[in-house]
């Protein structure tokens, strides 16, 4: 792939594919919590939680990414506080443009997460708990195995929304060659240039075959999953 990119090109893709992973990686636990805690507790402000959870779905990414950056600019409080505290920049850096693209892909991951928790009969985590396992215990060896294929699905959904995310990336990071321009702002940059469109398709071809091999990997683990699953609940004794 080396020989066939130029480049740009190969390091627009490195950096997709290294935004892509962080983001997925770094806000999987917080959308199981989340996913759980809108399926199964009762509180509150749950109606608002879920309203801003799905928000960047519905707001423009321009906006989503401009209030990025009041937020975690440097001078916005989040930001300014986490340069001062940890030396952590993410304006204009790689690292904030993980951060759009968690946010962005947050309210997918969440969203199938969620619908297989609630797929999860309650009664057999309430026979484990009456038998006297804690709740995180409970979670553990009961709810989380079961939930496994959609917590790879909402993962793997998550990853391909970070890998495509453009909106709220660049107005967040900008499109800074080398620290923040990954593949879509690549492929916009190149259509700016007179000649570039052998690179666009170069790149546009790379994105589908990640998006499509992320895909087939992700139906692969989930049936691995399920097949084991399937195998441990046969092998109990009151299965």
């Amino acid at each position: 792939m080396t020989d066939w990119l130029g480049p740009e090109e190969w390091q627009a893709v490195a950096l997709s594919l290294k935004v892509a992973f962080w983001a997925t990686v770094l806000s999987l636990p917080f959308g199981i919590l989340t996913a759980y805690a809108l399926a199964r507790w009762r509180f509150p402000g749950r109606a608002l939680l879920n309203g801003l959870v799905h928000l960047p779905l519905i707001l423009p990414p321009v906006v989503t990414g401009y209030l990025l950056l009041l937020t975690f600019g440097r001078r916005g409080p989040v930001g300014a506080f986490l340069e001062q505290t940890f030396g952590l920049v993410l304006a204009f850096r790689w690292t904030g443009a993980a951060l759009a693209a968690a946010v962005m892909a947050f309210p997918l991951m969440v969203r199938a997460i969620r619908l297989s928790i609630e797929a999860v009969d309650p009664k057999l985590e309430q026979a484990a708990a009456t038998l006297g396992a804690s709740k995180l215990w409970v979670f553990v060896t009961i709810t989380l195995p079961l939930i496994l294929p959609g917590v790879l699905a909402g993962a793997v959904l998550a990853f391909a929304k970070a890998m495509g995310e453009f909106g709220a990336t660049i107005t967040f990071v900008s499109n800074i060659p080398g620290e923040t321009r990954t593949l879509p702002s690549a492929i916009y940059a190149f259509l700016q240039v007179p000649g570039g469109e052998a690179s666009v398709w170069r790149l546009v071809i790379v994105s589908v075959v990640i998006a499509l091999g992320a895909l087939a990997a992700s139906e692969v683990l989930a049936r691995r999953v399920q097949a084991r699953v399937r195998g441990e609940n046969a092998g109990r004794p009151d299965a």
